[in-house]
């Protein structure tokens, strides 16, 4: 298992919206994720920067290759490209944080 967090940013303005979004997330997509062996996955928002934190089953690239592959995946990113500023560098890789410390 791998933890992974990394960073978003809202277009300004949209916050409400992100929200929203999130408010009614597709079950579809929830089994996705949970389908690709991400768990514990939490958002976090201030202002307009929001921070993710997911546990990875086998590894974050295993897991996010599998989700993001699926089609309802790729729906959800198409419905947010006028919610989302950014969640990838040019690479098109997520903008990662480095983990400092952890306790169980």
């Amino acid at each position: 298992m791998q933890r992974i967090c990394f960073l978003m940013e809202i277009i300004p303005g949209q916050e409400m919206e992100y929200q929203r979004r999130h408010d009614n997330i597709w079950p579809e997509l929830v089994a996705a994720i949970q389908e690709a062996g991400i768990r514990n996955y939490s958002l976090f928002r201030r202002g307009t920067s929001v921070i993710a934190y997911a546990e990875c089953h086998p590894d974050a690239a295993t897991a996010f290759g599998r989700v993001g592959g699926s089609e309802v995946n790729a729906r959800w990113a198409e419905w947010f490209k006028d919610v989302l500023a950014q969640h990838t560098d040019a690479g098109g890789d997520l903008i990662q944080a480095a983990e400092v410390w952890h306790v169980d």
